[in-house]
């Protein structure tokens, strides 16, 4: 099932249909002296990260706080701490989007334009107060290369929106993210149907609102929704509660229904499912993503943490991964958060 945990896309003409492209590949090799291991941190100073594993590549794109989007990559997952960051755009000049880059997030979808991978990603203006003026876009690779080139392809809306992700429900591609529609809501995820890969198709909705206290810890907040799919089951996992605060965390919401863009269709988890955990000395674990071992048997959860439960909403949050595993219900179990330093084993297939 590992190929369907990314989320990758493929249109059928007029249908507007999309179907998932399987993501990694490459030859299951057995290292002499057996497994191969790594430690977290897999990146310093990484927050937001997004990785994907392509023809047994791993690639790796975080946060920058500034005009630049950067990917590194590796054959290997302990690789990518020495990795170099390359640059594959520059922001400067957008009107839009100049700076401050935000959780980015890379997709190989076959659409109208053939295969190409669309690079999803959080900017704003170099204003003073430049949070109000972050905003979603989008940027279209040359070919089949996670480095691209890219060119810029759109920005996808004109308020203010963070995090976006893409999910696919019964073969319709959807835009999801998060926003502030006011009122006594507070941050929320959204949902909007998309018709290609870089144009909105209708109307936002808003799906999940932090209404339990663990949402709500230090400021209320629902954001960073990733799909995760198994075995015909679409779930999406989100960050909750702030994220300049310990308690930062992940929730799940199932897809229980037939209409995605409906929020009673969705079910929200009473309880978290990812948390802080202080005998592991890891805090305000969030903002994740998943991919797939390279020879597609592991599931496995990228995210972000703090060292200290005074650490902030900054550039000091590091990249982590570990492998996870499945509740007998379908739903993940992705344990606790793994002590820095401690040696886990890599991915299989590397």
């Amino acid at each position: 099932d590992g190929g369907r945990l990314a989320g990758y896309s493929d249109v059928d003409g007029a249908n507007q249909q999309w179907q998932l492209v399987r993501l990694g590949g490459g030859t299951p090799t057995t290292p002499p002296g057996g497994s191969r291991t790594f430690t977290n941190p897999i990146k310093r100073n990484g927050p937001d990260p997004w990785l994907q594993v392509h023809n047994g590549v791993y690639y790796l794109a975080t946060t920058t706080w500034n005009s630049t989007i950067t990917i590194r990559r590796s054959t290997t997952l302990a690789g990518l701490a020495t990795a170099q960051d390359q640059v594959i755009f520059n922001l400067a000049g957008r009107p839009n989007g100049c700076c401050n880059m935000w959780a980015p997030e890379f997709h190989l979808i076959n659409g109208p334009n053939g295969p190409r991978w669309y690079f999803y990603y959080t900017a704003g203006q170099n204003v003073p107060d430049f949070n109000p003026t972050q905003r979603l876009h989008v940027l279209e690779s040359a070919g089949t290369d996670p480095m691209g080139p890219y060119t810029f392809k759109a920005d996808l809306g004109s308020d203010w929106q963070l995090d976006a992700s893409i999910m696919t429900v019964n073969n319709r591609l959807y835009l999801m993210g998060t926003y502030n529609p006011g009122g006594s809501y507070g941050q929320s995820l959204f949902i909007t149907p998309m018709s290609n890969p870089w144009t909105l198709g209708g109307s936002r909705v808003r799906l999940s609102s932090p209404t339990l206290a663990w949402e709500r810890q230090t400021h209320p907040v629902n954001e960073g929704p990733e799909p995760l799919y198994r075995n015909g089951r679409t779930m999406i996992v989100y960050s909750a509660s702030a994220c300049w605060g310990p308690d930062y965390k992940l929730g799940l919401l199932t897809f229980t229904g037939s209409e995605p863009l409906n929020p009673a269709h969705w079910t929200k988890a009473p309880n978290p499912v990812f948390q802080r955990s202080d005998a592991n000395g890891v805090y305000a674990p969030g903002h994740n993503g998943f991919f797939t071992s390279p020879d597609g048997t592991e599931s496995w959860i990228v995210y972000h943490a703090n060292d200290s439960a005074g650490g902030g909403c900054d550039m000091n949050r590091s990249t982590r991964a570990q492998k996870f595993t499945w509740n007998a219900d379908g739903t993940p179990n992705f344990g606790a958060p793994a002590r820095l330093g401690v040696a886990l084993t890599a991915p299989s297939g590397e």
